[in-house]
């Protein structure tokens, strides 16, 4: 990815970066050493290839067809997050939204459809009781995908 540093004198704290014509334009404010701005460009080339490879999958229909499959509710809202470090995937029943760590679109559609209905699974139960893995287990994969996931380093069970 073709990268342009565009320093700021405006700009005290913040770094930014947007896509034009190919090229990843990112701002970060003058002051900023030459180690910190190396820093800074590789995490803004990280989050916009994340972002570009979650870009092929229609979330909200794969959420709606695994809703629909498992006899579970649908979200009010579903995205992808960049900013889940720690976690797979997180819930939020008051509000019936989902949030998907951009890093699973790079992991098998399995996995990914795992961390999906887990997450619908919290839409009926906030907790990780019996009722809850009764409502995870209807995912034929659910096994195989959070040893996959704990593989990888995460833990799966939540």
């Amino acid at each position: 990815m073709n990268v342009e540093v565009v320093r700021s004198a405006r700009r005290r704290k913040t770094v930014e970066a947007w896509e034009v014509g190919g090229v990843l334009r990112v701002a970060i404010p003058a002051c900023m050493s030459r180690a910190e701005e190396q820093h800074w460009v590789g995490e803004m080339v990280r989050r916009f290839e994340r972002r570009r490879s979650s870009d092929h999958i229609d979330l909200r229909a794969r959420v709606a067809a695994l809703a629909r499959r498992y006899e579970l509710p649908h979200p009010v809202s579903v995205e992808w997050s960049d900013r889940q470090r720690s976690l797979w995937g997180s819930c939020t029943p008051a509000q019936r939204s989902i949030r998907l760590a951009s890093r699973l679109a790079r992991e098998p559609g399995w996995v990914l459809d795992y961390v999906i209905v887990h997450e619908l699974a919290h839409l009926v139960e906030a907790t990780h009781g019996p009722e809850f893995w009764a409502l995870v287990d209807r995912y034929p994969r659910t096994e195989r995908a959070r040893g996959w996931l704990m593989a990888k380093g995460l833990d799966a069970g939540d």
